[in-house]
């Protein structure tokens, strides 16, 4: 009808200047209203690479090689199949098949490529008392490793004294596994003593045994030993440097401890003694900047450095963008990241959704979702989530309602971060009923409420200046050992209008500030500003990933796992995992969601 109208005025309007002009007009305003529709329909477009695989042509020696390989595949496909790899390979010994040093060789080989080490010393220990083999010490020193991988620090123990008892001779590679061994179970002060032993009485330790040590430090809280560790190091008479790695673990400490100018000098120490800075350098530093300007700068110094971005350095600028509400930059840097042939993980897609959900935009976030699955990336629970949240940060509780509904038909299990997320919703819109049964329906499935959850309710009765409702979910808070945070005793103080109700709420809010001392006591000491600092943000837990989470340090094995600060380009992968939601202090403190990841 638009366009008959504007014909029409072509053709019959006496003043052809103001047909222009109305055109133009009418032209301009189509444009912005349908500025976001044409955004949603173009953006995210599909690219070749997001489903297209490119099959690798196998070229074999001879007919024989060629077969040689069918068969070993089909070895390591019946050992995956089965669940164990001894009944496979020993049925295959029964049967009279190949089973050559080489096959068997190269099958333990293979899986500590993929890292599958309980296979590794189910295979080893079985070799071990089989009399066609020849267990050597090289069987030995792989056997010790793949103990070390696993903390078995008990048949680590026992192996290096049989080695010890047998006339091997001692051997930096197995007082390195047992070290290993010891701190990946946790026991951080027996690696240490192996350590010192090693200094003092040999055999001397290596750069990968440094790293290691280095490492648990960092992972056992022992910081002030992981300095002193890497000042020797950069003593000119140590018989090793810093390397890249021990770098990383370094700057991912000082970011652990909130020491960021610390972990910037150390930046800076790296360029000045020629270790080179890798993506995962920059990660690192990007990973804890919360001014996107920062992050932006960080970014393009690592590109000026020639260092590639993965993965991880886009997520972490869309993550800041969209903290900015900067959605369209945010939107262009994801592009980008497509552009240059970077295939997004599910985490990098969940990033971008919330950046679009925090301010509300459903459209686009929908396109996000719907691309997702489009390149085989599919929605988690976290994903829908953070859909839910957008429809009700657009105040659309149908649309969340019916994101719920299909979450449970995907069969995922709604946790009290999605809950919680629903109970915002309704009690933006003071629809008391809703909300108390959400609620219900969340203590049905056996969920905790947390802090959060108790907060909303608060919020929610504060609305409807319900001051007796506001005390009994107070103390319900604080029964359920939730600490009451300056935002809920905010919320009862103003509830409280008689002085009855003023000197009641002052003298919970009271009582909980003690108890809370009391817990802070020979711990930490808070003044008044860090306190309000540390309250300002309320968070809650949602879907962790398969790999590893946020506080996860850098491996010493040889992959750096995508950002020793930055968490990963591995252990990144898939790891936003994680929902914050931030509320402002005024009375209208829920009016704000956001999704952090927490790197």
């Amino acid at each position: 009808m638009e366009t008959i109208q504007w014909h029409w005025n072509l053709s019959f309007s006496t003043d052809l200047r103001k047909s222009k002009d109305f055109v133009k007009s009418t032209i301009s305003l189509t444009k912005v209203r349908r500025k976001r529709d044409v955004i949603c329909i173009s953006m995210l477009a599909p690219r070749r690479f997001l489903w297209s695989k490119k099959k690798k042509k196998e070229v074999f020696k001879d007919k024989e090689d060629g077969l040689q390989q069918q068969n070993w595949r089909k070895l390591m496909s019946d050992i995956e199949e089965s669940g164990s790899a001894v009944s496979v390979l020993r049925r295959r010994r029964i049967c009279g098949e190949d089973l050559s040093r080489d096959v068997v060789l190269g099958t333990v080989l293979r899986f500590k490529q993929m890292k599958k080490w309980e296979i590794v010393c189910e295979v080893l220990e079985w070799l071990r008392f089989q009399h066609w083999w020849n267990f050597s010490e090289m069987d030995f020193f792989m056997l010790m490793t793949a103990y070390g991988k696993q903390g078995q620090f008990n048949k680590a123990e026992i192996l290096l004294k049989y080695m010890n008892e047998n006339g091997y001779a001692p051997n930096v590679m197995c007082h390195t596994a047992l070290m290993e061994a010891y701190g990946r179970a946790g026991q951080y002060n027996k690696a240490e003593t192996v350590f010192r032993r090693m200094q003092l009485n040999g055999p001397e330790p290596s750069l990968l045994t440094y790293q290691l040590i280095l490492k648990m430090f960092v992972q056992g809280d022992k910081y002030k030993e992981a300095e002193t560790i890497f000042d020797a190091l950069l003593d000119d008479k140590s018989p090793f440097k810093p390397d890249q790695k021990m770098f990383h673990m370094m700057i991912y400490m000082y970011r652990k401890l909130g020491n960021y100018d610390q972990a910037r000098k150390m930046f800076g120490l790296m360029a000045a003694r020629g270790v080179p800075q890798s993506t995962v350098t920059f990660n690192s530093l990007m990973s804890f900047e919360t001014n996107y300007k920062e992050v932006s700068s960080i970014y393009d110094q690592m590109q000026r450095a020639g260092a590639n971005p993965d993965v991880t350095s886009y997520s972490l600028l869309i993550r800041a963008y969209g903290k900015a509400r900067r959605e369209d930059e945010a939107l262009a840097v994801f592009e980008e990241m497509l552009d240059a042939g970077v295939r997004p993980t599910r985490k990098a897609y969940n990033i971008l959704l919330d950046a679009f959900a925090i301010s509300g935009m459903v459209e686009e976030a929908k396109t996000v979702l719907k691309s997702m699955s489009r390149n085989r990336c599919y929605p988690d629970l976290c994903s829908y989530t953070t859909m839910l949240l957008a429809y009700v940060n657009a105040s659309d509780m149908d649309g969340a309602e019916k994101i719920f509904g299909r979450l449970k038909l995907n069969n995922l299990s709604p946790n009290v971060v999605t809950y919680g997320a629903l109970m915002k919703g309704y009690a933006k819109l003071n629809n008391m009923e809703k909300l108390m049964s959400i609620y219900e329906e969340m203590r049905m499935q056996g969920m905790k409420p947390n802090q959060t959850i108790f907060t909303i309710l608060m919020d929610a009765y504060a609305r409807n200046a319900d001051f007796g409702s506001g005390v009994f979910w107070f103390k319900e808070m604080e029964s359920s050992g939730c600490k009451a945070d300056h935002k809920a005793k905010n919320i009862l103080l103003s509830l409280a209008k008689t002085a009855e109700e003023q000197e009641e709420a002052k003298e919970l809010v009271g009582h909980a500030t003690l108890n809370k001392k009391k817990q802070l006591d020979g711990t930490l000491q808070l003044d008044e500003g860090e306190e309000s600092d540390d309250e300002d943000e309320m968070e809650f837990s949602i879907l962790k990933a398969t790999h590893e989470r946020s506080n996860a340090v850098p491996s010493s094995n040889g992959q750096e796992e995508a950002s020793s600060a930055a968490g990963d380009s591995s252990r990144c992968q898939e790891n936003l995992n994680n929902v914050s939601f931030k509320y402002n202090d005024s009375r209208e403190n829920f009016d704000n969601v956001d999704n952090d990841e927490h790197a």
